[in-house]
């Protein structure tokens, strides 16, 4: 942040940048409660547009006034299937998505995480645990 300050207009800009960043990190503390979203971001996610896919699903889940949070995380382990994007809603477990462009995460958005139903492009779970 090495913008000069040269009217109230931006110390206020500044302000709000720092609450936002509080506000996420604050969230990210009590995340069991709210909507979470990791993008894969090894070399594999970038390479197919897994940045532009974390800045979309960012600004789709404020469009919609969705309390979530937004992550990267590292290889998940599906290259074949980048991006790929895991959808955590409150209570239940994981789910992972696989090819994913900006259709499919409105379609994430709209059906998943406002309506709790699950869309096409699920990359199914292919393993077990040790304890089973």
């Amino acid at each position: 942040m090495s913008m000069k300050v040269k009217s109230l207009a931006d110390l206020k800009k500044i302000k709000d940048e720092v609450q936002e960043k509080i506000k996420l990190r604050e969230q990210s503390l009590q995340a069991e409660h709210i909507v979470q979203i990791k993008v894969a971001m090894a070399t594999c996610g970038i390479a197919s547009g897994a940045k532009e896919i974390m800045s979309y699903l960012i600004d789709e889940l404020e469009y919609h006034g969705i309390d979530g949070v937004v992550t990267q995380t590292g290889c998940m382990g599906y290259c074949y299937a980048e991006p790929t994007i895991e959808v955590k809603l409150p209570g239940q477990d994981p789910v992972v998505y696989g090819y994913v462009t900006k259709e499919k995460v409105r379609e994430i958005i709209t059906t998943h995480v406002m309506k709790g139903e699950l869309v096409d492009g699920l990359i199914p779970v292919n393993y077990k645990t040790i304890d089973e």
